[in-house]
């Protein structure tokens, strides 16, 4: 990208990606940018599981009934990691690292999607935590707050189109309705 402005306006969430690994040098990029994301305190105390084995791919795909099925297809996965206990902005710090990787994955061409965990649950109640708990072993006491996919584009989505900016939506000083 030539410049931040480009970044931003240009990533788009991609669903569908080419059956292609993800080189080296680039994941560690990517999680690279997600261990100097900005956090409460500087404590930095998220934790995140890459997963890049198919099996685990297609059984976190299933960790809750929408929005998470394309993780069957995707190369790569990480899930971000918080504990409630040790920091009581957890989930804006496992926020901001995620989306830092996104970014860092747009500026490679990588393509990503955000899949919500905390909070969401199977149509038998079962939390979505529960299940990637399962699955990648995560500790009791640590959160999962998502798992973003990573993956080659499929598709070449358009940018943002700036008059689909909702200006309206910014208030200088006082909220004006």
């Amino acid at each position: 990208m030539s410049d931040f402005k480009d970044l931003v306006g240009g990533r788009r969430s991609h669903r569908l990606y080419k059956e292609e690994e993800i080189n080296e040098d680039d994941v560690q990029l990517i999680l690279r940018a997600a261990l100097l994301a900005p956090s409460a305190h500087g404590r930095r105390n998220w934790h995140f599981v890459v997963v890049d084995e198919k099996a685990d791919l297609e059984k976190l795909a299933d960790c809750k009934e929408n929005g998470a099925a394309f993780l069957k297809a995707a190369p790569l996965a990480v899930a971000v990691l918080g504990d409630a206990q040790e920091n009581d902005c957890w989930r804006e710090d496992c926020s901001i690292a995620a989306v830092t990787m996104q970014y860092q994955a747009e500026d490679l061409g990588v393509g990503s999607c955000w899949v919500q965990v905390y909070g969401r649950y199977l149509s038998d109640g079962t939390p979505a935590e529960q299940v990637a708990r399962g699955i990648l072993n995560i500790p009791e006491g640590m959160n999962c707050l998502c798992i973003v996919g990573f993956g080659h584009k499929r598709l070449n989505i358009l940018p943002h189109e700036e008059d689909s900016l909702k200006w309206e939506q910014v208030h200088i000083g006082k909220f004006q309705s």
